[in-house]
């Protein structure tokens, strides 16, 4: 078997073995779809998570942001991992170990407790702060356009529909929180009946909505009476028509294109089955 730490840098090999001499590697986590590096390591006897990115990676930094900026109210209540260290320039981040079985697969994924936590924690993760960000929506346009210049296999009516919707698109500003980014059952862990959160690469300031686009897809429309208990844990449905459209929209778009890109049918087909139902 291979040496995972080969994979890294020799600045990321480097630096952790300065924070950890002796290290030991448990359990490799990587994705594999994309070009980062999730291991499981063990040094004196604790057991730490590294996360090592390549050179041209952004979602380390939306990560280290989110520990640095947004994640307190999760880590005191033993939601979320406490980082331990963190290097920008390396794109190198070890948090603690953060204990407890992964939601999704597991017959958690259909209990409404679980949903209920989830939204309780979602609701205190957006009310730490709250903006206007006067280019959101011509971002989130421009985003959409982006992927369909790329190659895609989006049918052409469909692309042609999806243009013409985001071409009406009013550039107007949005009311922009902290978000997970892909916040559903894989990033959420359940111990002793406690739902807890990680995988922050796509933290950024947003739009609530951003953070019910994928439950919307898979969950909520798996089974209704997780959107309820959802929406009772978070207090409210923050979710309003043009954003909602948006930020769904937005969402399959992205899904089919960049599914595509890195080769993953079955992914893709989560995203044209999406456009089918909103352009049929």
């Amino acid at each position: 078997m291979s040496d995972p730490l080969a994979r890294l840098t020799p600045l990321q090999r480097s630096l952790l073995f300065k924070w950890f001499p002796a290290l030991e590697v448990m359990r490799d986590h990587s994705w594999g779809l994309v070009d980062t590096h999730v291991l499981e390591v063990v040094s004196n006897g604790q057991r730490f998570i590294v996360k090592a990115a390549a050179p041209g990676d952004r979602h380390l930094i939306r990560e280290l942001r989110a520990h640095r900026e947004w994640l307190e109210p999760w880590r005191l209540a033993g939601r979320a991992p406490v980082l331990e260290h963190a290097d920008d320039e390396a794109k190198l981040i070890v948090t603690r170990y953060l204990s407890g079985r992964l939601v999704e697969g597991t017959s958690a994924q259909d209990d409404p407790d679980t949903y209920r936590q989830a939204g309780r924690l979602l609701s205190a993760f957006h009310e730490q702060y709250s903006g206007q960000d006067a280019e959101w929506n011509e971002r989130a346009r421009q985003r959409v356009l982006r992927f369909l210049d790329q190659p895609h296999r989006i049918e052409r009516r469909i692309e042609s529909r999806v243009r013409s919707e985001v071409s009406n698109w009013a550039g107007v500003s949005a009311t922009v929180v902290p978000t997970h980014g892909d916040w559903q059952p894989r990033n959420w862990l359940t111990e002793g009946g406690e739902v807890r959160a990680i995988d922050f690469g796509r933290a950024d300031l947003r739009p609530a909505d951003e953070d019910f686009v994928r439950l919307a897809r898979q969950d909520f429309a798996r089974n209704p009476l997780l959107e309820t208990a959802f929406l009772d844990g978070y207090g409210h449905d923050p979710r309003q028509p043009e954003t909602w459209c948006r930020a769904v929209v937005g969402e399959a778009v992205a899904t089919a294109v960049w599914a595509y890109h890195v080769g993953d049918e079955e992914f893709e087909e989560v995203g044209h089955a999406q456009l089918r139902q909103l352009f049929a």
